[in-house]
């Protein structure tokens, strides 16, 4: 069975290095829904060296705030999980309280139909975001 992560970029691409990329997820529900996806195929964030575990925590971050000072969320949602795709991603997604599932995970049931936060140019914003270098203290 072949990884889609390894053999797909996985969506729009807001930032790629020789390490990883930060993607925009094509979901109609969730526009700005993201994910931080490690180029080479391992499970888990301790399969990693101590600074490239740095490295992806440092997008992860990144990407947080890019959203945040984006759109301006009621939330930001993380997680890293691989039970269907066993390749290092971590889920960075914005949530707001009108969205689909609110206060719900996504990958629960729907609480309502739900407002889709997106503009035609989140991918240029979040790509403009992603390039300010050092996180907001």
């Amino acid at each position: 069975m072949q990884c889609e992560l390894c053999h797909q970029d996985g969506g729009d691409i807001l930032y790629r290095d020789d390490r990883l990329r930060v993607i925009l997820v094509a979901d109609a529900d969730y526009p700005a829904f993201c994910r931080v996806i490690w180029h080479e195929h391992v499970k888990e964030m301790t399969d990693l060296s101590s600074a490239d575990r740095a490295h992806v925590l440092d997008w992860v971050l990144r990407t947080e705030q890019a959203l945040r000072d984006v759109l301006n969320p009621d939330k930001i949602n993380l997680a890293s999980f691989g039970n269907m795709v066993p390749h290092l991603h971590w889920h960075v997604i914005p949530r707001f309280a009108d969205d689909k599932h609110f206060p719900n995970p996504l990958w629960g049931a729907a609480m309502r139909d739900g407002v889709a936060h997106g503009t035609p140019t989140l991918a240029a914003q979040l790509r403009h975001a992603l390039q300010g270098g050092a996180i907001a203290q």
